[in-house]
């Protein structure tokens, strides 16, 4: 056990201050000691304990009274446990009142002070607002947002919807959520909800329950989800949903359960897309070029990637954020060898790398051009779009779009943007 802070023993009598520090210490925890009120406010003045052991009845200053003097400077930021060799109740309750955690009566056994000293402890680390870093999808100023939104989603214990197109880590800042050595209950669908959704909030006790988009649950798996958010706080588990589809439009389309919408909206982040934050793409670049470029055991196989190949990527269009980019390069890894702008060009293809005047967010230059030249650029940039949102299922483009099937090949052809067929665009 690696305690980083102190436990304060304040006790009068030395061997009930000495036994209590030897039994401490062969937890492993870390002790100090003070004789008397005195010596206890001036160690807190100096710093904070991880925790106060304090006795009722000392010679200078009562224990009480020293508990009140810390809630009203401010500095009973620690839990505080009570001892007392002849208390009472009516002190016990007086003591709880201020601000002490619990109360132990003397002669105190051993496994009731380190049981109530291990809930104390966990109490006040549940209370310390947690540190979210989504540095796996990004470090610039967008992220930075997010993880500050998602910390103050977790110190106001609700559930979390995690929204944004696909391919922007949904799965990665759900990740982050999850406490050190806490169960992660991952849902491969919303059935689960509708056969016994008391045990999977039993499963995730202390944890996280993941269930990711929950734009396709059906309605009885909907109703399941809406069943267990008044039953998450009891079991302290933090639910974190996923959609990659506008669930306000499938509200208002009847697909979506509107209460279950409201429900989920207070905690709802949205993930920008890569387009939204170009800061990150050369760092993300990278990295997943030094992940895929590597061998089993962690050795480069590849040499760093020349400034221009560097630069063309950076500079590409991907519809598919941080999965296409991810992808493209374990791809680009399989050509071996020295990597120029050329090799990029090829395996990204024109279509995937537009030039930046038809960016969607530059749109100064975007009016600059001629309305042909505008219109086409719009429609690359919208099926682009499209298909990265629909994973290139093309029925569901062809649908998104109100186009015909054949007719949607031709103008991607058109277009010149490269797609390939799904073969489960039944589903």
């Amino acid at each position: 056990m690696a305690i980083a802070r102190e436990i304060l023993i304040v006790d009068d009598e030395v061997g009930i201050r000495e036994l209590l520090s030897e039994i401490l210490q062969d937890e492993g925890y870390r002790v100090a000691l003070a004789e008397n009120a005195a010596e206890a406010r001036a160690w807190r003045a100096r710093q904070q304990p991880a925790l106060v052991l304090l006795d009722i009845w000392m010679p200078d200053t009562d224990g009480v009274t020293l508990l009140r003097e810390w809630g009203a400077s401010g500095q009973l930021t620690m839990p505080v446990i009570m001892m007392s060799g002849h208390g009472t109740i009516e002190t016990a309750v007086d003591a709880t009142k201020i601000g002490a955690f619990d109360f132990l009566e003397k002669p105190i056994g051993l496994q009731k002070l380190l049981t109530t000293i291990a809930r104390a402890l966990k109490s006040a680390a549940a209370q310390e607002p947690r540190r979210i870093s989504l540095a796996a999808l990004g470090t610039g100023a967008a992220v930075r947002e997010t993880e500050r939104a998602l910390e103050s989603l977790l110190a106001a214990r609700r559930p979390v919807l995690i929204m944004g197109e696909p391919g922007t880590g949904h799965e990665t800042a759900a990740r982050a959520l999850q406490p050190a050595e806490a169960p992660w209950i991952a849902l491969a669908n919303g059935q689960r909800l509708t056969a016994n959704p008391l045990a999977l909030i039993e499963e995730a006790r202390e944890g996280v329950l993941f269930c990711p988009e929950i734009g396709q649950y059906s309605r009885i798996e909907q109703r399941g989800l809406a069943f267990l958010l008044p039953k998450l706080e009891k079991q302290n588990v933090t639910l974190v949903c996923t959609s990659s589809e506008a669930l306000g439009n499938m509200a208002t389309e009847g697909r979506f359960d509107p209460a279950l919408l409201a429900q989920l909206s207070p905690g709802a982040v949205v993930l920008p897309p890569l387009r939204k934050r170009r800061e990150d793409i050369p760092l993300l670049i990278e990295r997943f070029w030094r992940e895929a470029a590597r061998d089993d055991a962690g050795a480069p196989l590849l040499a760093a990637l020349p400034p221009a190949a560097l630069t063309a990527l950076s500079n590409a269009y991907w519809p598919g954020n941080l999965d296409h980019l991810a992808g493209f390069m374990q791809n680009l890894a399989l050509l071996r060898g020295e990597i120029t702008t050329e090799h990029v060009k090829r395996v990204l293809g024109e279509a995937a790398s537009p030039s930046p005047s038809l960016a969607p967010e530059i749109t100064s230059r975007f009016f600059e051009l001629p309305l042909r030249e505008a219109r086409e650029a719009f429609e690359r940039i919208y099926f682009e779009q499209l298909l990265g949102r629909e994973q290139s299922n093309m029925s569901k483009v062809a649908e998104k779009a109100g186009l015909e099937r054949t007719h949607l090949y031709r103008k991607l052809k058109q277009l010149n943007i490269r797609f390939s067929r799904r073969t489960d665009e039944s589903a």
